[in-house]
């Protein structure tokens, strides 16, 4: 069980007291699995409301009117009964998360995972883990949603291989990963995502206007340093005081020298890994690569970005059964496969979770709730007439409001692109600021929120290491990164205004 150090004689600041009344509220909250059957029959109740009282809106993108369809007539319980399966195996994060603990977890069954950290880990000085646990979890984007699933369990492993909380590396890694997502060092998947959805707002005004991936990349290659610090920091000076000294169950690994075999087998998952790598490039570097865009030649989107998922799984499988076969812990094949088995079954809490949160997304999407409180949110900001630095924050403000609703970043930004990118043309301020100052609100509070898909993935694997963490604790660990992220990037964002600095190249703030 997770025990905190707390010093009795030391008054707690307000920030502090704070963070405690979150984290008691929090626990206190039903087990997730029956919190979300509470939202969903509320939120069924809400659209018999809804739809009774004839809400409706206009889509901005199709100017189509959009109302609220009801759960609870004899369309919506047709429709609920005929999707039900599909909206548990439908839920994307399902499958990437049980692909990632195949290839991960029989890394971990096998002792790849722990030679490796124990041989990486060694002499390595403490004051650079946070840095390089955000560092990391930042620049993750790359691979997309994986780098959720992937960098908060590696950054746990590596805190416990040095005898720390395991659940500081845990929470950083999930942080980073989350509250980071929108900043990069080079141009991601996310930038032309974006930029694409921003390209079709701007016809609205401009058809011959043209934007491109990289708008914002100077301000996000700067977001990308400033954070590494400023969440280490908070990593450091909140995070890991508050959690104080692991005493669970699972022990860290001693700093002891790898055996011999240990050794051999760690050098030949090596020389595996660089094969694989090889084969990986020949697939994507050369021109006309089957992996590239086959209309375009790019990366930005291909089929590599888009099927990294069983790329990565398909290489720790690979390093995995050459080690074990290495050591010994792999025998014959038939090994591999109870091997994975064995780590899936530590998702199996995880599985069950999934059933009632894919209904209540799949609900929210089917009613058109989350899409009309995007609207009206938009239209009210739009009529309130702010300019300058309050318009910024406010749109910040409704993005991180809507953010609590509708989980994907792109369905949010095709919400509100038609709206506000013309607005703010009309206002004289670019395409390129809008749409940084909406990564902002995105991206902060991603931590935080409760429709985010891989919550109770954080949530299962820190029962791992202690079985009695709630949902408050680990609310209470998000807020400050959450918080701070924002405030850090609101002060940043009002630099680049305040000297009229560019976000990207050939993108300034104005127009």
């Amino acid at each position: 069980m997770l025990e905190v150090k707390t010093n009795l004689t030391k008054k707690k600041g307000r920030f502090e007291r704070f963070l405690d009344w979150v984290e008691r509220v929090g626990n206190k909250i039903p087990h997730t699995f029956i919190l979300f059957i509470y939202l969903t029959v509320f939120l069924m109740i809400i659209s018999a409301i809804l739809s009774f009282t004839g809400v409706t809106v206009t889509n901005p993108a199709t100017k189509e009117a959009i109302k609220v369809k009801n759960l609870l007539d004899a369309e919506g319980i047709r429709w609920i009964l005929q999707n039900m399966i599909k909206n548990f195996t439908g839920f994307a994060p399902l499958g990437l998360v049980l692909a990632m603990t195949m290839g991960i977890g029989l890394s971990e069954e096998v002792g790849l995972l722990s030679a490796f950290m124990k041989k990486t880990m060694l002499g390595v000085p403490a004051w650079a883990i946070s840095l390089a646990v955000m560092f990391i979890g930042i620049n993750g984007n790359i691979a997309s949603d994986a780098s959720v699933i992937i960098i908060p369990a590696l950054a746990a492993s590596v805190y416990l291989s040095l005898g720390k909380n395991p659940l500081v590396g845990l929470v950083a890694g999930y942080a980073a990963t989350c509250a980071g997502f929108s900043a990069n060092l080079i141009i991601v998947g996310t930038d032309a995502l974006l930029a694409g959805i921003t390209q079709e707002a701007v016809k609205i005004l401009d058809p011959k206007f043209q934007v491109n991936p990289s708008m914002n990349w100077y301000f996000m290659i700067t977001s990308t340093i400033l954070f590494t610090f400023v969440g280490a920091w908070i990593t450091d000076k909140i995070i890991a005081p508050r959690l104080g000294e692991y005493k669970g169950k699972i022990k860290y690994l001693e700093n002891k020298e790898l055996t011999l075999e240990e050794n051999k087998a760690l050098r030949s998952a090596g020389i595996a890994a660089i094969i694989y790598l090889i084969i990986l490039s020949l697939l994507v570097v050369p021109k006309g690569a089957i992996l590239r865009n086959p209309k375009t030649g790019g990366l930005i989107p291909s089929p590599f970005l888009s099927g990294i998922i069983p790329i990565i799984m398909f290489f720790f499988i690979t390093i995995s059964v050459v080690y074990g076969k290495k050591i010994g812990s792999i025998k014959n094949s038939a090994d591999v496969p109870k091997l994975m088995a064995e780590a899936v079954k530590k998702m199996s809490g995880y599985i069950v979770l999934v059933f009632i949160i894919g209904q209540f997304v799949a609900f929210f999407d089917w009613s058109n709730i989350g899409v009309i409180l995007a609207v009206k949110g938009a239209e009210f900001l739009k009529n309130i007439g702010f300019t300058g630095i309050p318009l910024a924050i406010g749109l910040i403000i409704l993005s991180t409001f809507i953010n609590l609703f509708i989980g994907s970043g792109s369905a949010k930004w095709s919400i509100l692109a038609p709206i506000f990118v013309p607005m703010m043309m009309l206002l004289g301020y670019s395409p390129a600021f809008t749409q940084v100052i909406y990564r902002i609100g995105d991206s902060s509070t991603n931590p935080i929120t409760p429709l985010f898909p891989y919550f109770p993935i954080l949530l299962g694997f820190a029962q791992q290491y202690d079985e009695n963490i709630g949902v408050g604790t680990l609310i209470s660990l998000m807020i400050p990164y959450s918080l701070i992220f924002m405030i850090v990037w609101i002060l940043q964002l009002f630099v680049w205004m305040a000297l009229n600095l560019p976000l990207g190249p050939g993108a300034g703030i104005f127009m």
